[in-house]
């Protein structure tokens, strides 16, 4: 890319002696296709368009049920809540001329990266749709399909098409994430020469904007499909699909947003890392100038990846753990509804919409009860930023409990069981309270003013090596306390949901299994709350990427810097939050699988033994899966940053001007060659996430077919699912806290311990924080997206196992 001939010249002058300038790395700015469309269309046949829309969606919601309404019309309201969101950040000022111009230039690259990997992503996921679409027509049917006349063609062409509007909802919600964190990152670097508490409420509602689009579509994604195939296919009409059946034909769209949800973490990861850890290790460490210091060729790059990492990546990310979780909770909810007669089986299936609806009903108002006062003049925040996003988070967490006591009630009181609402409404406090004790042990494990990061900073006194012990012994022991809470959870969950009282035709208890679902409802009964700590955090980082750049006074970077570090903090917190989701999501999907194998095979698939060496092989491969996929996910940080390495460091040595300011990097080309070299390395991870339980349960069929055991693949593939399953949780929980206690224990000594900023061991906890990066934005949160993907690709391609 090249930065324009005035940048290429010299006898600039010294950066204090001229306006410094950042110009644009794309010639115009880019916006989707389908956003070009609608600016095109004039804008009474737009209203008109949307009314009409709403109307037939309001129409078919009518027709299904009275509660797809209300999960429409909460929906829309939260849509144009985030209106108003967007509308209040975008009056915020932008500040002086230079920071809008490195907001432009970190906007040009984010959006240029945008279309390139998305355009990537959307060719693959065509392919694999046109994979799925064969094995469907081939495929055979189950007893319930045949019963309510659903044919292959027509199974396949609704798995097809909920794959793919997965797929697109799943990458809209990653445009929203990146769109808004551009805009807004200036506006917080502006606002924080004023008032560090303005800075933190711009910052906590453009996530909040992003945060409530993400979960309304997944929402009303899920609810538009469920009633469009409910009206199509006549559900509960004689000789049609029975409604307990319905939420099968879901499951593509789950496998859509996870597909679209691991390339882009993946992409984005590489990207914002690579870019991260070149700048570091040249600019900190090799010419010990500051982070996101103007000299440094990469700062733009680095910049950059924090919308397509952070932002991008990450509602991509939590709109997937969303849709994976109501599908599998509407799904056991139906089945167990229909073993237990219940006549109206549809506050089951359809209870997971309504939590999650009252979740952007409850994150909005905490949201909003975090206001901004202006204080006189610039000074540091006289409220710990943690501590007003706590209070705000405690807000979300009592109105939680209150609704979902409230729904459980409404949707799940039968008269076969009158107190089972009760246990119910007990399993989603379970779920709000391990999402409450999860966030609090990710933020001990990884926030300075807690013990073990101190430890880890006073480490790095010592030398490199002894940080980097340090850091990976603190990430193994932080695997410990999460396991026991998932574990506690999990057996919690199902004793309420067993003795709830609900049982099948033979008296046996069938709900245990939909507790668990309930609780893992509970644990994301928050979820959008949780996104808008874990957007704050990138859009902190860049206002103060920003507010370097253009060199402030230093009492505004020290406003940025605290935002920044409570941003890790955040961020390391909602990682385990989604990791502790993940858990309990692929639990319930891994039920699922096991549910869907037993109707295509038409007998009972109720255990997988391990003591057969098939079965047992497939779990080692399933561990094998994930210490593979981890390992060339770092890898390709490593090799990526090698290339923005060499190139910074051949920019110092070409233009020795730069460190006198008489000369100005070329902050495209660092762009350009972490751009280019994420798109090509995250193909290799991702396809052998994807290729990996498809050929092994193909391979075993085959065996199984030949040995006289017809369900071998089916579980082989499920010994698979499990143990990658246990293998993955641990391997996140380690790379998500030991990177971010690294990130932490670096920010510490840069408030001043232990010889603060160029010290000895500053240069050693720079370097523990190299090592980390890949291990918590590229890896780890990859990890928990491989997780749920693996089960929802089991669950759609269950008919290859067999």
């Amino acid at each position: 890319m090249m930065m324009g001939a005035d940048i290429e010249n010299g006898n600039l002058g010294p950066y204090q002696d001229r306006p410094r300038t950042f110009p644009n790395m794309r010639s115009k700015p880019y916006a989707p296709v389908i956003f070009r469309i609608l600016r095109g269309i004039n804008v009474r046949v737009l209203v008109i368009l949307l009314l009409l829309g709403f109307g037939y969606v309001f129409y078919i919601g009518a027709s299904t049920s009275p509660i797809i309404v209300f999960v429409f019309t909460v929906c829309i309201v939260s849509f144009l809540l985030s209106i108003y969101l967007t509308k209040w950040v975008l009056t915020k000022d932008e500040g002086p001329p230079e920071m809008v111009q490195i907001s432009e230039a970190i906007r040009d690259g984010a959006e240029g990266f945008f279309r390139t990997q998305y355009g990537t992503i959307s060719k693959m996921a065509l392919l694999l749709a046109l994979v799925i679409l064969s094995i469907y027509l081939f495929r055979n049917t189950t007893p319930q399909q045949e019963a309510s006349g659903l044919g292959r063609a027509t199974s396949a062409c609704i798995t097809v098409a909920a794959f793919l509007l997965g797929a697109l909802c799943s990458g809209v919600a990653g445009y929203v994430g990146m769109w808004v964190s551009v805009r807004a990152n200036v506006r917080v670097s502006s606002a924080a020469r004023r008032s560090a508490r303005e800075a933190l409420q711009i910052a906590v509602r453009a996530g909040g904007f992003s945060a409530l689009v993400v979960v309304g579509m997944a929402v009303i994604g899920i609810a538009i499909l469920y009633a469009a195939f409910y009206v199509w296919l006549e559900v509960d009409s004689p000789g049609s699909m029975k409604v307990t059946d319905l939420p099968l034909l879901l499951v593509g769209y789950g496998f859509g947003a996870s597909f679209v949800a691991l390339f882009a973490q993946l992409g984005g990861g590489i990207f914002t890392k690579a870019a991260d850890v070149g700048a570091d290790l040249v600019g900190k460490v090799e010419q010990g100038i500051p982070e996101d210091d103007p000299r440094n060729p990469a700062v733009i790059a680095d910049l950059v990846g924090d919308n397509v990492g952070d932002c991008a990546a990450r509602g991509a990310d939590l709109f997937e753990s969303i849709a994976a979780e109501i599908i599998s909770a509407m799904i056991l909810g139906g089945t167990m509804a229909q073993r237990c007669k219940i006549e109206d089986p549809s506050g089951f299936i359809l209870f997971p919409l309504v939590v999650h609806s009252f979740d952007l009903v409850v994150s909005s108002i905490g949201i909003l009860s975090i206001r901004g006062t202006r204080d006189s003049g610039v000074k540091a925040p006289a409220e710990d930023p943690m501590t007003i996003l706590q209070k705000g988070y405690s807000v979300t967490i009592v109105l939680a409990v209150l609704t979902f006591a409230g729904s459980t009630r409404w949707l799940l009181y039968t008269e076969h069981a009158p107190s089972a609402w009760m246990n119910f409404s007990l399993c989603g406090l379970v779920g709000i309270i391990t999402a409450y004790v999860f966030v609090w042990i990710t933020k001990y494990y990884t926030d300075y003013k807690h013990e073990p990061v101190r430890t880890l900073a006073h480490s790095s006194s010592t030398g490199h090596g002894t940080n980097i012990i340090a850091g990976v012994s603190l990430g193994l022991e932080s695997t410990a306390l999460p396991v026991l809470v998932i574990s506690i959870s999990i057996i919690s969950a199902f004793w309420l949901g067993h003795t709830s009282g609900l049982v099948d035709e033979t008296g046996r208890p069938t709900g245990g299994l939909f507790g668990t679902a309930v609780a893992t409802m509970g644990m994301l009964s928050t979820a959008a709350y949780i996104l808008t700590m874990d957007m704050f955090g990138p859009i902190a980082d860049n206002a103060g990427g920003i507010v370097e750049m253009s060199q402030q006074p230093e009492s505004v970077r020290e406003i940025t810097d605290v935002l920044d570090a409570v941003g890790n903090t955040t961020k390391a917190t909602t990682k385990g939050f989604a990791i502790g989701s993940a858990a309990l999501a692929s639990f319930l999907l891994f039920s699922a699988y096991m549910d869907e194998v037993s109707s295509f095979a038409r007998e009972p698939f109720k255990q997988v033994d391990i003591a057969i060496p098939e079965v047992f092989i497939g779990g080692l491969l399933g561990s094998m899966l994930i210490f593979l996929f981890s390992a060339w996910a770092c890898a390709a940080v490593g090799r990526t940053a090698q290339e923005v390495v060499k190139e910074v460091r051949r920019q110092f040595i070409e233009r020795p001007g730069i460190m006198d300011y008489k000369e100005k990097p070329d902050y495209g080309r660092c762009v350009a060659i972490v751009a280019s070299a994420s798109l090509r390395e995250m193909i290799k991870p991702g396809a052998l996430a994807i290729v990996s339980p498809i050929v092994v349960g193909f391979l075993f069929r085959v065996l199984g077919h030949y040995t006289g055991h017809p369900l071998l693949g089916a579980k082989v593939v499920a010994a698979l699912l499990m143990f990658a399953t246990v293998s993955g949780i641990l391997m996140a929980l380690f790379l998500n806290t030991a990177g971010g206690a690294w990130d932490n224990a670096k920010k510490y000594i840069e408030t001043g311990a232990l010889g603060g900023k160029g010290s000895d061991s500053h240069k050693a906890a720079v370097t523990g924080d190299t090592v980390g990066d890949p291990f918590k934005d590229t890896a780890g949160p990859s990890l928990h997206v491989l997780i749920k993907m693996l089960a929802t690709i089991t669950l759609v391609m269950a008919p290859v196992f067999l």
